[in-house]
């Protein structure tokens, strides 16, 4: 009888230590090392991937080929890892309120990286070869029809926008608040500015962009946390990359030099796409309980 009793006890004991495996909350985030290194990894695999499809594939197709590289190594790590992508990413459907909201955002946060760059422009030049490659870059994708405009706003302004945020906000963001909100922001948005250091011909680099990316980087991430979802960051992402595409043409910003320092006019734009991306920041909600979302 004692042993009967003494195998009936190490079931039960079992039993009950399988409940409590099984009822452990699913992970909701990568490792803190995993995703920047997911990131990184994504950023080496655009450069080379890019190199190698760029002439047989032509520009507008090999930027979405290298947007899509980018994201790959994150998406395969939360795959591998169970985390999965709808908890991972916070791939959550919101109200159209708060989508609306979020493209306005998304207007607002563009005019004050557009006054953060007429005052840097005020300090800091950009090398010659900046604004060449800039001109090449909007100029190849320039539209000759309907069409070719949704291809161009498709390649330059939404899957980048889908791909990078799904890296940044959404692997690296949710990764990092292990280690805090503030770090969590702060860490997401100088890899997000890291990848748009650019190289000229000869191998200079610029961080020219860097300033302003970072700032459109933190704005993102801002947004991310307090809509608790992905969608928001994507919406205004995009709506940031599709005005400047679209005002390009109109700013004479496609032919000849920058035009002189313009302070006053920077100045202006900062301050109003600040007022504008905090009153639409306060408008938002976030309606999604701690379980939902994914952070």
């Amino acid at each position: 009888m004692r042993i009967a009793q003494k195998l009936k006890l190490i079931r039960g004991a079992a039993y009950n230590a399988s409940r409590v495996t099984s009822t452990r909350p699913p992970r909701t985030a990568l490792p803190i090392v995993v995703a920047p290194l997911a990131a990184i990894a994504g950023f080496v695999l655009m450069q080379v991937g890019s190199a190698i499809v760029a002439r047989p594939l032509g520009f507008r197709p090999t930027l979405l080929v290298a947007e899509a590289l980018l994201a790959l190594p994150s998406v395969a790590a939360l795959l591998v890892s169970g985390v999965g992508l709808r908890r991972g990413l916070g791939l959550i459907p919101l109200p159209a309120r708060s989508l609306v909201l979020s493209v306005a955002f998304g207007a607002a946060l563009w005019g004050l990286s557009l006054g953060l760059f007429e005052l840097q422009h005020s300090l800091w030049r950009p090398p010659a070869w900046f604004l060449e490659h800039f001109q090449a870059v909007h100029k190849l994708l320039r539209p000759q029809g309907p069409f070719d405009a949704l291809v161009s706003f498709l390649a330059i302004a939404l899957v980048p926008a889908a791909c990078e945020e799904l890296v940044f906000r959404g692997a690296v963001l949710s990764a990092l608040l292990g280690l805090g909100a503030t770090a969590a922001v702060i860490g997401s948005s100088m890899l997000f500015s890291a990848i748009h250091l650019q190289a000229s011909s000869s191998g200079e680099l610029s961080f020219y962009q860097l300033p302003f990316t970072f700032v459109v980087g933190i704005g993102l991430a801002l947004l991310r946390l307090r809509t608790g979802s992905l969608v928001p960051a994507i919406l205004a992402h995009a709506t940031v990359n599709g005005i400047t595409f679209a005002t390009a043409p109109f700013a004479g910003a496609l032919d000849g030099p920058l035009p002189d320092p313009r302070p006053l006019f920077g100045a202006t734009l900062l301050l109003g796409g600040l007022l504008g991306s905090g009153l639409f920041f306060r408008l938002l909600r976030n309606s999604l309980t701690p379980q939902r979302m994914g952070l």
